[in-house]
């Protein structure tokens, strides 16, 4: 089978069920018409078709189905936020080591001391950006919350930086390594407070930190990582240096990349099968708690089925027009 096909065939496999918010084409041409342009990127036409076309609003859409459309809004500034850091650290004349420490410093600055305090490691319209995208959330929620997601973004930036100094020095990662380095650079541990912000509802510490509830996340992003890393295969052949599931799958067990296809595509199943089972498994934190902590894996399990709709949508992977498309030449995921 094609890395098309597996991709398709998981989806057809895949038990949570799709969602997208009303408002999620609305939001696309706010970010694209409005935001973007207001915020002094410099972007061609090209450049704006390409983000119109990536589908970022409709991706936080689908994480937040039930996100009204002031608070989409403020989800896709977020969101378009951490794939431009993506490209700037890994595309074409990505950040060097130093620069992402920077810009990691730059970034919690920010989160921790509000828009009035600046750093030099993030300047410019992805420093107005996150300051768009960080108001609501920064006002809102308290600050127990806030730092909770501050130390989830900088544990995404430090596997970013990570995964940068191993592809310097041209370090490849087995897969239990990679595993867990995955889980930092996927930014899931990121999505998974903004939860708590569209409901209101944050949940306590010792809640937050169930180890029941931390498999179900560690298992939800490995799901959505790993289907990414399908996805990408092509272009992680040419530019990953082995940081992708398949390759370093292929690399550990010795075996062609097709047949570590296959391997990473059972891998998934498998871990799909657990998640279920460990939602299954969930006790009741009591009636003051029980509604938060259902929004709260509702929204894991969204992350999964987001990603997985939303890569076949999406022209960032080759969606719509792009090489994704299965036996019958469908190249969009239903909404």
């Amino acid at each position: 089978m094609t890395t098309g096909e597996v991709l398709w065939s998981l989806r057809s496999e895949c038990p949570i069920p799709p969602r997208l918010s009303p408002h999620a084409d609305r939001v696309q041409r706010w970010l694209v018409d409005d935001l973007l342009p207001g915020l002094g990127l410099a972007l061609d036409e090209t450049a704006l078709r390409r983000l119109s076309q990536a589908g970022f609003a409709r991706y936080a859409g689908r994480l937040y189905p039930g996100a009204t459309e002031a608070d989409l809004r403020a989800l896709t500034a977020l969101f378009t936020w951490f794939f431009l850091v993506d490209d700037a650290c890994d595309g074409p004349g990505r950040l060097s080591t130093g620069q992402i420490r920077a810009l990691r410093a730059g970034a919690l600055t920010l989160l921790h001391a509000g828009p009035r305090h600046r750093h030099a490691g993030l300047t410019g319209p992805l420093r107005r950006l996150l300051v768009h995208g960080w108001r609501e959330p920064r006002r809102r929620m308290p600050a127990r919350w806030r730092l909770r997601f501050a130390e989830a973004v900088a544990d995404h930036l430090d596997g970013t930086w990570r995964e940068a100094v191993n592809k310097a020095t041209g370090y490849r990662p087995g897969v239990a390594e990679y595993v867990l380095l995955r889980r930092a650079t996927s930014a899931a541990y990121v999505s998974y407070p903004l939860v708590e912000f569209v409901t209101g509802h944050p949940l306590p510490d010792p809640v937050h930190h169930h180890p029941l509830l931390r498999e179900i996340a560690d298992t939800g992003n490995d799901l959505l990582s790993w289907y990414n890393d399908l996805a990408s295969l092509e272009r992680d052949e040419a530019t990953s240096g082995g940081h992708n599931l398949v390759l370093a799958t292929a690399a550990e067990q010795r075996v062609p990349v097709p047949t570590a296809i296959g391997l990473t595509a059972e891998r998934w199943r498998a871990s799909m099968r657990h998640f279920v089972e460990l939602r299954a498994t969930v006790p009741s934190f009591g009636p003051a708690l029980d509604r938060a902590v259902t929004d709260h894996l509702d929204g894991v399990a969204n992350a999964v089925r987001a990603t997985v709709d939303w890569t076949l949508e999406s022209t960032r992977y080759g969606g719509k027009e792009g090489h994704l498309v299965n036996a019958s030449g469908r190249g969009r995921a239903p909404s």
